[in-house]
């Protein structure tokens, strides 16, 4: 059986970008998104705008795992017009550039330690910390990991978290968060006062909150499984946390293409430099990442996923309320 730590060596070859494909990624899906945007206008049938709308928020999850990339230096780590770029896409999407890295570089630091947890991800409390919480922060822990925070994530994940709370929390670190805010509240505004209110939902509020769901439920799907395994302090490893604790989302080729092979996501924490686009290569070409603890988005596995809410230390598993 080969280590770890072995394993990481044999990722590092892949951790090689090509700037020409990465640009290539990049353009194409920004110029995707921009015809689909354009297409929920009047200038096509309402079930056309629909359809565009719909691609419309597919495509910001793409363009946005491609952004969660080069914020990780796994393309073009040293283009300044991408950093750029990208720092645009990151306000934008209502993921600031400081909020995310700072968020997300703890994240892969501490990736299901039962202590720091909640830290980047869905908060996590173990079932002797529930029963001992006081009311008030059950309510709060269970509503951060409800089935309806996770579905309009535009709003909770991405507005609230990553924009206005961080903001108030630390205003100079997080200056990014008032363009992002303002930018939001501006269109919303505009498309509202010039085009009404069905330009309003098919142009902005559906695309985001397709694409907040989808993003939010990913961010909990990959840590958040039957069969994940949280760590104490003591116990835990940065690869143990990621071929035992990160999920393989298996997807179809299109939705792969859609989440950005986000979905290999016990490789990506097992060396986040690796490019999005070479994640597949590496799974194919390296027998054990195929040994992953795997989630689907089909309907049942995503309820199985759902009713997770804390950690049994006697049983080393995710339990639902019944659990308790």
């Amino acid at each position: 059986m080969t280590s770890a730590l072995t394993l990481h060596a044999q990722t590092k070859p892949y951790a090689r970008d090509s700037s020409l494909k990465s640009w290539w990624c990049i353009l194409s899906t920004t110029f995707f998104l921009a015809v689909a945007v354009a297409g929920t206008f009047p200038v096509l049938p309402l079930i056309g705008r629909i359809a565009c709308s719909v691609l419309s928020g597919l495509l910001i999850v793409r363009l946005f795992v491609i952004y969660h990339d080069q914020q990780h230096r796994a393309i073009l780590p040293r283009s300044r017009l991408a950093a750029m770029f990208m720092r645009l896409v990151g306000i934008c999407f209502a993921c600031p550039n400081a909020v995310w890295r700072s968020s997300h570089d703890y994240h892969h630091s501490h990736n299901c330690k039962l202590r720091s947890a909640s830290i980047g991800s869905f908060p996590i409390m173990t079932r002797e910390q529930y029963q001992q919480t006081p009311v008030g922060e059950r309510f709060l822990y269970l509503f951060m990991r409800h089935p309806l925070t996770i579905l309009f994530g535009y709003v909770t994940v991405f507005l609230f978290g990553m924009v206005i709370l961080p903001f108030f929390d630390s205003p100079r670190k997080n200056m990014d968060s008032v363009p992002a805010f303002l930018l939001h509240a501006a269109v919303m505004t505009w498309l509202a006062i010039h085009f009404g209110w069905l330009v309003l939902v098919l142009t902005w509020l559906l695309p985001f909150m397709i694409a907040g769901a989808l993003g939010s439920y990913l961010f909990y799907a990959q840590h958040n499984f039957p069969g994940v395994v949280l760590k104490d302090n003591k116990g835990w490893t940065y690869e143990g946390a990621a071929l035992e604790s990160s999920s393989y989302l298996k997807t179809n080729p299109l939705m792969a293409w859609f989440t950005g092979n986000i979905g290999y996501h016990h490789i990506h924490h097992l060396n986040h430099r690796v490019p999005f686009y070479r994640l597949p290569e590496l799974y194919r070409d390296i027998p054990e990442l195929r040994r992953a603890r795997t989630t689907s988005l089909h309907p049942l596995e995503i309820l199985r996923c759902l009713r997770l809410k804390v950690w049994c230390v006697e049983t080393q598993r995710m339990v639902g309320l019944r659990g308790l």
